[in-house]
């Protein structure tokens, strides 16, 4: 969940803090002999399976679902071939919490979260011994591979755990260096202005997150953004500006275990995402997330949307429980769902089994 700096984020070196939730993607994988598969329940109760051409995976057939599950094989297989690796043949299976029981999405980064797990259990399973941060570049890559755009900041949730604070780093130089870099020594390089920072939260400090229950598609939000962003360009640049003074602040706020500076920078972030719809035009804060964002106010917490917007989820931050069954009550009546999530700081992790 992104709890501050979203759109702005997108820029390198623009900071957004981000909190990885108890909602999970799961990839198994099983050895299999010269004909693998990859199944997904989200998509098809019947596998696809795959066999290899000179190194590289091919589908036995030609549309398929599992963009970010692929791009994330290509690139950690062609590291796991740089290390000299035997690429072998294996089962992969997803599973996911990260949908309500309908299979609506809750907009909680299943995408990244897909990815990274991949990456994961495909280090296990060649025994590559990845750091969270080489985990973190190689899901970076194949998640831009697919999507093209955004700033990976659930990566990094996916990967740390907890709160963090992040910015992404500049996608040209790292475009740039893969064309004349190997993998392996991309993955040693420090990248320029990527900022990836633990936090340790207030004791008080309580989220509650509300969903509105209409879905929003992330890449298409931010291509609108950036689309409409040339058009203001001096505004948008304030908006940049303001948007790093705002998250900086809210960082102290951590750091200091002040909440009451952290509440106020989140007043200050919304406000900030309703002047970027001024500039662009794009609806970032939806009627329903209003009310949300509203009704928590109403209780004494503090809140904003939360990631692209447009739909899915807002969040609210509380100095202590009171207020918060009140709010969750006056949700319901309002059509808002409270989602029982919790922050979730990664543990071991099973042998051949990612959660992420």
């Amino acid at each position: 969940m992104f709890i501050a700096g979203e759109y702005a984020v997108v820029e390198p070196g623009h900071p957004a803090i981000i909190v990885a939730v108890d909602q999970f993607v799961t990839v198994t994988l099983e050895t299999a002999e010269n004909v693998g598969s990859i199944q997904s329940a989200q998509f098809s109760s019947l596998p696809v399976r795959w066999t290899r051409r000179n190194n590289e995976l091919v589908l036995d057939i030609r549309e398929n679902p599992f963009h970010y599950v692929l791009a994330a094989i290509r690139l950690t297989e062609k590291y796991a071939h740089e290390q000299n690796k035997k690429l072998d043949f294996y089962h992969l299976k997803v599973t996911s919490e990260l949908d309500n029981s309908n299979g609506r999405k809750y907009g909680l980064g299943s995408s990244g979260a897909v990815t990274v797990a991949t990456v994961r259990a495909l280090s296990l399973f060649y025994k590559l011994d990845l750091t969270e941060k080489e985990i973190f570049k190689l899901s970076s890559l194949a998640h831009l591979d697919v999507q093209g755009n955004g700033s990976c900041g659930d990566i990094a949730a996916s990967c740390y755990g907890g709160w963090i604070a992040f910015s992404t780093f500049d996608h040209d130089w790292v475009n740039e260096q893969s064309q004349k870099q190997t993998l392996t020594e991309l993955l040693q390089a420090t990248w320029p202005k990527l900022m990836i920072q633990p936090l340790t939260v207030p004791k008080k400090l309580r989220l509650l997150i509300g969903w509105t229950g209409s879905p929003a598609s992330t890449s298409d939000l931010v291509d609108q953004v950036n689309q409409s962003k040339e058009v203001q360009e001096t505004a948008y640049q304030e908006f940049l500006q303001e948007s790093k003074i705002c998250v900086e602040t809210m960082i102290s706020g951590f750091q200091s275990e002040n909440i009451s500076l952290i509440q106020n920078q989140i007043r200050k972030n919304r406000h900030l995402l309703q002047r970027l719809t001024s500039i662009t035009g794009v609806a970032i804060e939806t009627p329903a997330l209003k009310k949300l964002c509203d009704l928590a106010e109403n209780y004494g917490g503090s809140s904003k949307s939360s990631g692209a917007g447009g739909g899915d989820c807002g969040i609210v931050l509380f100095k202590q429980k009171s207020g918060i069954l009140p709010l969750m009550s006056s949700w319901e009546k309002e059509g808002i769902t409270p989602l029982p999530l919790h922050v979730y700081f990664y543990g071991k992790q099973e042998k051949d089994e990612s959660k992420r």
